[in-house]
């Protein structure tokens, strides 16, 4: 009895200590903040007076303070980044971004389309989210990383008939289109069916890849469609090169060589100033191919427009792409039994892994580069499109510390990590983020025991949604990672808000940190 007595005693003690530190630790921020809270709140730093008050100091409120009076007259000072790095803004609204995502899945999913009628899209049969603002239609690559998210939501129903209309889509046209708009029809995006597949079956069951292999298979003769037209190295036809010794690896095509509908002012303003025949168009489309338009990564000279050679880079990530495409059909076959063609198709994975890591890493440089067919050398631009091989597991423990340590020391800024290192004005360049990539990078760290350097990437993009959000009310297509206080910019057109692909990534980031 003594020592239960001794026992509680001390949790009583332990309690009410906890008791005394929980008084200790709350403040009245108006008497704790002193001219600092006069100056946020006059200034109206936050649209709502309630905001700052219920914002949570990283540090003790005499530390902050201090630091605002050393600091306050200093050029370069800014109260909203000073607030940004003192305080945490978005703790107590969590919840209502949490809520607002969940929301934005019902306002951006489509019903079962009906006739098209005089219109260009292209009725699809089950229901789909779009991404948003402009884009009212389904997009092929930004669907998977919507996916990430319909699955943190449990929303698995609606994955599966997206899927589903990907089928219908590859079996009518015989490759899924960029989008389903009828000017969308010469191109595809970078070919994330497989991995559409993969997420579906990993909350269901092995059924799903045997009830979707003919489509997979599909979809990879599109890609290897007038393989056998190549008659001599470093040729290419379509979407497939030939390198040395019958090596294979693919690129990004368009066949028509007319301006975009989409974007036709653009485009013929851009062929008139360019100087070059109408084969600029081939490019521009086959960038747009990428869903890298545009990127200092397809143009000759790094910002010019005019310059751009999409046609002659081999990229690295659609190869990491259609690498996964063989592994899965292998894997379909053998759920179906069938051993020959799921040898066949692993021994297909097993070169292009091979191919991947020749043509691609720079072992001084410590990275990977896109290649270039027409001078016979890899590119000098560095790109997040390096981080698909460890996505894919495909580097080995040497090329993973090293990309890493690139990773960490070129790309990583304060809201996530940067798109390229090139500022060309272009959207996919600096200083611009993107969701599908943030997710790309920090999955690939992740395979590799980098889980520091991924967790941050995950907090600072998370943080800068988050920041963006209160401020505008608004999930966004694109960021700017460098200057956290400015919107994402570049491009044809103008920043976009809804957004499918950042939504999907966010959910899915914010339960990775939660679990």
């Amino acid at each position: 009895m003594f020592y239960r007595f001794i026992n509680i005693l001390a949790i009583f003690v332990l309690m009410l200590c906890l008791h005394q530190t929980m008084i200790h630790a709350q403040i009245n921020p108006a008497d704790a903040f002193d001219s600092l809270f006069i100056e946020v709140q006059s200034g109206k730093v936050f649209t709502d007076q309630k905001k700052f008050p219920d914002c949570i100091p990283k540090f003790h409120p005499d530390t902050i303070l201090k630091a605002y009076h050393r600091v306050k007259y200093c050029s370069s000072f800014s109260i909203k980044d000073f607030i940004a790095q003192n305080f945490d803004t978005t703790a107590n609204d969590t919840a209502s971004l949490l809520n607002h995502i969940h929301f934005l899945w019902s306002y951006l999913t489509r019903p079962p389309d009906g006739p098209a009628g005089y219109s260009s899209l292209i009725p699809l049969p089950r229901s789909y989210v779009v991404p948003g603002g402009r884009f009212r239609e389904i997009y092929y690559w930004d669907s998977y990383f919507t996916m990430l998210g319909l699955a943190e939501s449990g929303n698995y129903e609606l994955i599966h008939n997206m899927i589903n209309n990907f089928c219908y889509l590859v079996n009518k046209f015989g490759h899924i289109p960029n989008g389903n708009r009828t000017y969308y029809l010469s191109r595809s995006q970078p070919p994330f069916f497989s991995l559409m597949v993969e997420l579906l079956a990993e909350y269901t069951d092995d059924s799903i890849y045997l009830n979707f292999m003919n489509c997979l298979e599909k979809e990879y003769s599109f890609w290897m469609n007038d393989q056998k037209m190549l008659k001599q190295d470093f040729d290419a036809k379509a979407r497939v090169v030939k390198l040395e010794n019958n090596e294979l690896l693919n690129r990004y095509w368009d066949e028509l060589s007319t301006p975009r509908p989409e974007s036709y002012i653009q485009d013929v303003e851009l062929y008139r100033h360019s100087g070059r025949d109408t084969s600029i168009y081939k490019d521009i489309r086959a960038a747009a191919e990428s869903g890298w338009d545009f990127s200092s990564r397809w143009l000759n000279d790094d910002t010019t427009m005019k310059n751009i050679h999409t046609t002659e880079i081999i990229p690295v990530d659609l190869n990491c792409l259609l690498y996964h495409l063989e592994i899965t059909l292998s894997r379909c076959y053998n759920l179906a039994g069938n051993k020959n063609k799921s040898t066949f198709y692993n021994e297909k994975a097993k070169k292009r892994g091979q191919l991947i890591n020749k043509y691609f890493w720079n072992e001084k440089n410590g990275f990977y580069f896109d290649y270039n067919i027409k001078d016979k050398k890899q590119s000098s631009s560095y790109t997040l499109a390096a981080a698909f091989p460890l996505f894919f597991s495909l580097a080995d423990n040497n090329q993973a510390e090293k990309s890493a340590n690139v990773i960490r020391e070129k790309f990583l800024k304060d809201g996530g990590v940067v798109t390229t290192l090139v500022n060309s004005g272009q959207q996919w360049d600096f200083p611009n983020g993107w969701a599908p990539l943030q997710w790309i990078t920090y999955k690939g760290l992740k395979n590799y025991g980098y889980d520091d350097l991924a967790d941050s990437i995950a907090k600072r993009w998370l943080s800068l949604n988050a920041k963006v959000y209160f401020n505008t009310g608004k999930m966004m297509e694109k960021y700017d990672v460098v200057n956290t206080g400015k919107p994402g910019g570049g491009g044809e057109y103008h920043l976009q808000d809804g957004f499918g692909w950042t939504n999907g990534v966010f959910l899915k980031f914010w339960n990775e940190l939660h679990k």
